[in-house]
């Protein structure tokens, strides 16, 4: 069995959980998130426990039984805590300013900057021009952010100039042996 799988969920208190069928919506202090689980996996709720089962052990249902676990439990931790993705700027004259808590424009060597407008559900906070976070009760759709983000001017590898996640360790190749 799924050792992620069969390990159940802790449900704080202030936190609403509403099973119907293969859709689980949790609502917390910080939101409402709703999914439909994969598969033939269903949930059920014991006081503040939740556990996600599998029906069978098909090659499948094996598949999908973490998976659901770990998508439930993101979203109880989403509503409670929330999620939140740091990037660093790097480069000089690269800079980040928040237009709004939902638009980002970024100054990244282009001949324009660049305005970046957060979906629903995702805010952008900018401590100092080359750091951003990005927050969200929704732990895919902050990364996917993070990651659209960080893709307008991924980091190259012979200055390190560009945008990158908090702590990545960008890989540096040697310039061009210079003639003696």
């Amino acid at each position: 069995m799924s050792r992620i799988g069969k390990a159940p969920i802790e449900v704080p208190g202030g936190v609403d959980i509403t099973i119907s069928g293969s859709s689980v919506t949790v609502k917390g202090p910080k939101g409402t998130l709703s999914r439909v689980l994969p598969g033939a996996i269903t949930i059920r709720q014991e006081g503040p426990t939740l556990f996600v089962e599998r029906p069978n052990d098909e090659r499948q249902n094996r598949a999908l039984h973490g998976l659901s676990r770990t998508l439930v439990n993101n979203m109880v931790v989403g509503v409670t805590a929330g999620f939140r993705k740091e990037l660093e700027i790097v480069g000089v004259g690269y800079r980040a300013e928040a237009q709004s808590p939902s638009a980002l424009k970024l100054a990244l060597g282009f001949s324009h900057p660049v305005v970046v407008d957060a979906p629903s559900g995702v805010t952008f906070e900018v401590a100092n021009p080359t750091n951003i976070a990005i927050v969200g009760i929704d732990k895919e759709l902050v990364g996917q952010v993070a990651a659209n983000i960080r893709s307008i001017r991924k980091p190259e590898p012979y200055k390190g100039k560009g945008v990158r996640y908090r702590g990545e360790r960008v890989i540096r190749k040697a310039g061009k042996a210079g003639k003696k």
